[in-house]
């Protein structure tokens, strides 16, 4: 009886989910394998936020194969260990495996593709799994990556993606014991946003349901309206795996319309960062375009942005919103970012560290070098623009309903919940322009 591996990582479905249907198809019997992994544990990547979220996700993704005579097997530990382990006590002759672009997914897959092929078994990487077009798959000529989005725009929107796989009938699973699946608090200890979006494939495609039945159309005029909540909130469903980026490509597309073209966009966004992240794996912590600069260590600041007590009320709701939910809109992060690193002229890597503590879907490839682009490090053909948070707000708040919604102090006074204590600027928004442009132009001189 031929056996194989089907290790999940950051690919939480059974629809659509090539490492499955591959080990599906490899032998009569899978092993459906998530290792809790003590070795990321210690990156201190894990949080309860996203631990909750996980905990969920495997739980969902349980019972989908419960649902089809299968079942998740879960071990604790070291990644490639435990999965070396399992292959030994089942004969699996293969595992399957979603290719990961992180310095951590890379040095994981190297350690067990030589333990595995030493002891007479195979690796067999998907790098078509969490992403639509492969990274490293477009190229320019000469180089092995595209560092600027709009010619890998046009490249991408050529690449002949996949078609999407079907969800197995039937998981068969060899005898195999299993622990039991994860909690919230045994994974990381704390205390999580109030307002968490629930995790797992099941939500995942209620939401995709939602946004496809309607909201997805308006997307190209209201994706920037702070006040309209008018993005998908999928983003966390794509970072766990819980949703397929090639379906959503597929039925995105399939809406053919301005809102589903500009929604696209987006996922060619998610892409470039993981072919430049796959390509420059140091980016996530290293400038991608070094400036030199001389941050500031302005302890009381970071403080108060990170509180959501600046002064500057789309920013503070903002950084409310983060707190509160776990996750915040796109223009919602950059305005956020850029008066950190800009406005105070405070290091990318302190701000994409919050962002990593609290988002659900924070991910290395998307948060870090979402961080670097707008603090001017990174990708950005304007490294030297600076969002001025009040004509933000103006354009894409100008009511104020999304600074009244998370700010409850500064609500009208006949308005429930209203009132409290705001705090005057922390900074003078002309004087800390012109106090980042004289930076940067001193440190690249």
């Amino acid at each position: 009886m031929r056996v194989s591996v089907a290790l999940f990582t950051a690919d939480l479905r059974v629809h659509d989910n090539p490492v499955l249907c591959a080990a599906l198809k490899d032998a009569e019997r899978v092993v459906p394998l998530f290792v809790v992994d003590t070795g990321i544990r210690r990156t201190g990547f894990v949080v309860p936020n996203r631990a909750a979220f996980l905990a969920d996700s495997l739980a969902d993704l349980d019972a989908a194969l419960r649902a089809r005579g299968g079942r998740l097997v879960v071990r604790e530990g070291d990644v490639v260990e435990e999965t070396c382990r399992v292959a030994a006590r089942t004969g699996a002759a293969t595992v399957h495996i979603a290719g990961g672009v992180s310095r951590y997914a890379t040095r994981r897959e190297n350690r067990l593709r030589a333990e595995l092929s030493g002891a007479g078994r195979e690796l067999r990487v998907h790098d078509a799994s969490l992403t639509t077009v492969p990274p490293g798959a477009l190229t320019p000529a000469g180089k092995d990556h595209f560092a600027v989005f709009t010619p890998y725009f046009r490249r991408w929107e050529t690449f002949s993606v996949r078609r999407v796989l079907p969800a197995p009938d039937a998981v068969r699973v060899p005898d195999i014991r299993s622990a039991g699946l994860p909690r919230a608090q045994s994974l990381a200890p704390g205390p999580t946003s109030p307002a968490l979006p629930a995790g797992g494939e099941s939500e995942a495609r209620r939401t995709l349901r939602s946004w496809l039945a309607g909201p997805l159309a308006a997307y190209e005029d209201r994706h920037d309206d702070l006040a309209a909540d008018a993005t998908s909130r999928l983003s966390p469903y794509l970072h766990f795996g819980c949703l397929s980026p090639t379906e959503l490509l597929h039925r995105a597309r399939a809406q053919d319309n301005p809102g589903a073209h500009a929604f696209v966009r987006q996922l060619a966004w998610r892409d470039f960062h993981h072919q430049v992240l796959a390509a420059r794996p140091d980016a996530a912590d290293h400038d991608y375009r070094p400036r030199h600069d001389r941050w500031r260590h302005a302890t009381k600041d970071i403080k108060a942005w990170q509180e959501g007590r600046t002064g500057y009320p789309v920013v503070d709701a903002a950084m409310r919103q983060l707190r509160h939910e776990g996750w915040m809109p796109g223009r919602a992060r950059l305005l956020a970012a850029s008066f950190l690193t800009k406005t105070l002229y405070v290091d990318w890597r302190v701000g994409a560290r919050h962002f990593l503590d609290l988002l659900v879907d924070g991910d290395i490839a998307n948060n870090q070098l979402n961080w670097q682009w707008v603090a001017g490090t990174g990708t950005d053909t304007r490294p030297g623009r600076v969002l001025n948070p009040l004509t933000q707000a103006r354009r894409f708040d100008p009511h104020d309903e999304y600074v009244h919604r998370w700010l409850p102090e500064l609500r009208p006074v006949d308005a429930p919940h209203s009132g409290g204590d705001y705090p005057a600027p922390i900074v003078d928004l002309a004087s800390a322009t012109a106090r980042f442009t004289s930076a940067r132009q001193t440190a690249t001189s």
